[in-house]
């Protein structure tokens, strides 16, 4: 079973402190978790002359799910509750694990948590979903 977990968040229009700020929020939130660590990971360099940040590296982290056979199911409820109280935003989450890569943007609750489960079933063992 792969043990890490890609996350990317990025927020239409959010200025790159917001993200970042966001994005260290869902930290806390994961690394309550039985888990055994959340790393923030650090965008690339910027090229020589360029003054924008890109936002979209702001908002990744690392998940390392560990040897829990439920990490990975506790990992996407804390992220589908994290994008429930968003509402008023427009937000796309990356999720990334191996070759596998979910991106759920514009979805309806109903919709984020079906490609949720359908997610953690292709990446859990048989009978670990709880």
């Amino acid at each position: 079973m792969e043990n890490e977990l890609h996350i990317l968040l990025t927020e239409e229009d959010a200025a790159a402190e917001r993200v970042e700020e966001l994005t260290g929020y869902l930290r806390e939130e994961l690394l309550d978790l039985d888990v055994d660590d959340v790393t923030a990971l650090p965008g690339g360099e910027a090229p020589p002359g360029a003054r924008a940040v890109d936002v979209t590296q702001i908002g990744a982290l690392l998940v390392t799910l560990g040897s829990s056979a439920t990490a990975l199911n506790q990992v996407i409820t804390v992220i589908r509750s994290w994008m429930g109280r968003r509402h008023d935003t427009r937000q796309t989450v990356l999720l990334r694990m191996g070759d596998d890569v979910l991106e759920v943007s514009e979805a309806t609750d109903d919709q984020v948590a079906q490609v949720f489960d359908i997610f953690v079933a292709r990446h859990s063992p048989a009978g670990a979903q709880s």
